[in-house]
């Protein structure tokens, strides 16, 4: 095996030094996401389970995700493979669907998720009709966002995980939606949450395991055409489509 600067590791002559440097470069090129950090946090029980891990994404690699960030000019939820993006945003992609993730939410969900289908979904504007009290579809099994703003200084658009389904001020806790945030939680009767008002680009990365194959259909037949609508809203009325 040869590195890119030509190394053969496998020589008696490769050496510790450049096998040291191919190893670490080969682990920073492996993940961009902060597994451990989703290991060390505990889990949150009552009144439904989640939990929060903040910098999720790796912090040398957040700019290059978010740059490689769809472009996305209308709101609402559109299924990743309805819109364009670059090689390091397919790249969280594919670790997102991988088995390292999946099995660090088996371990601390204690549920198995082998051959659950999944959906992931991403969302970049944010219009004054979003963030209403829901649990989401009992067609999902867990939800995962992860936040991709850089910052965040506005008081909307803060995720808020609720006591109850009528009163967005009764908050267990309030996620500002900034810098590789990772918010998750097993859907359930009572899995409430909700954002106070805000209008404009506001980035999130949805991920979900699904109860089922038929779910999964049904969930994307209705994210393309909820996002074949929103397209031709906004060629003809940008104005409404978009918030300013």
């Amino acid at each position: 095996m040869r590195t890119p600067a030509g190394v053969d590791l496998q020589s008696p002559w490769a050496g510790a030094k450049h096998l040291a440097i191919w190893n670490a470069d080969q682990e920073k090129m492996s993940s961009c996401l902060k597994l451990e950090a989703l290991r060390a946090t505990p889990l949150i029980k009552e009144p439904f389970e989640h939990l929060i891990v903040p910098g999720f994404i790796a912090q040398d690699t957040f700019a290059e995700i978010n740059a490689d960030y769809p472009k996305i000019s209308a709101r609402g939820s559109f299924p990743v493979d309805e819109v364009t993006f670059g090689p390091a945003f397919q790249r969280l992609l594919d670790e997102l669907e991988g088995d390292e993730f999946r099995e660090a939410f088996e371990e601390k969900f204690g549920i198995d998720l082998a051959g659950r289908p999944t959906v992931t979904t991403v969302r970049g504007r944010c219009g004054q009709g979003d963030g209403q009290i829901h649990t989401d579809s009992a067609s999902k099994i867990i939800t995962v966002l992860i936040y991709m703003n850089p910052e965040w200084e506005e008081p909307g658009g803060r995720l808020r995980l609720l006591r109850s389904g009528h009163d967005l001020n009764d908050v267990i806790t309030e996620v500002p939606p900034v810098a590789g945030t990772l918010l998750a939680f097993r859907r359930s009767k009572n899995s409430w949450h909700g954002h106070e008002p805000f209008v404009g680009e506001r980035r999130v990365v949805q991920f979900n395991w699904l109860t089922s194959q038929g779910n999964r259909q049904i969930a994307m037949l209705r994210h393309h055409a909820s996002a074949s609508f929103k397209r031709m809203l906004h060629m003809i009325m940008p104005s409404r489509s978009q918030p300013h």
